[in-house]
């Protein structure tokens, strides 16, 4: 059975991440809001977080991603991890109201056009028995004044999990479709990016379909590769 996860469910109410008091339509208190493993030094283009200050990553000089620049506010460790989990693997929809609202709250400069889904891999949807990233697309679509526009599986794909950088690359090549007469910029939303070539892919796809400027967002980024 699908689990129906109605939009701002669960909002307002506790601080999300201590259940402690926070300031009038507030979800989080301030002190857990400063808290949060924020992703504020990162590669400018794949938003992978750095150990000092740089414009790209080793990889974006080597091998640069299909979109133009990532957006990834949060790290995927502890508080963002946990709320990311609850709602992916516990289908909690105030988690995911709240990592949207984040997402949101950090997000700036030019909206985009248009919110793609990185469409979700057909097994996976029946495993949770919902589409996270569909779900989240929508949640910020409601919360920006932005509209969806669709993507779809060419092929099915093996998981990504415990590939390589190179093998991920090659696992998602041309795996997606999207409908011609996308507008010039995009914004292609997923959960968590991790080497961003699903992403990456995806972009290709909207850029053959009539994109232009393709931005990646991402609700948290995997810590650097070591």
């Amino acid at each position: 059975m699908l689990v129906n996860l109605s939009v701002h469910a669960g909002l307002p109410g506790p601080c999300a991440f201590c259940m402690g008091m926070t300031p009038p339509a507030s979800p989080w208190c301030e002190a857990c809001f400063e808290a949060l493993p924020w992703n504020r030094v990162a590669c400018t283009r794949c938003a992978e977080p750095l150990a000092r200050p740089a414009d790209l990553c080793g990889h974006c000089l080597r091998h640069a991603p299909s979109f133009d620049v990532a957006r990834a506010p949060l790290r995927y460790e502890d508080a963002s991890q946990a709320l990311l989990q609850r709602f992916k693997f516990g289908a909690q929809p105030r988690a995911g109201i709240l990592l949207a609202t984040l997402f949101a709250h950090d997000r700036e400069g030019a909206l985009p056009e248009a919110l793609v889904a990185v469409p979700t891999h057909p097994q996976r949807r029946r495993e949770r028995g919902f589409d996270h990233s569909v779900w989240l697309t929508r949640e910020l679509s409601h919360q920006l004044g932005v509209p969806c526009q669709r993507a779809w599986r060419e092929r099915d794909t093996p998981t990504q999990r415990g590939l390589t950088r190179r093998s991920r690359r090659g696992n998602v090549r041309g795996a997606f479709g999207v409908a011609p007469g996308l507008p010039a910029h995009v914004a292609l939303v997923d959960d968590v990016m991790t080497t961003g070539s699903t992403l990456s892919a995806l972009a290709d796809a909207c850029r053959g379909a009539g994109a232009q400027h393709v931005e990646a967002w991402a609700m948290t980024r995997t810590p650097r590769e070591i």
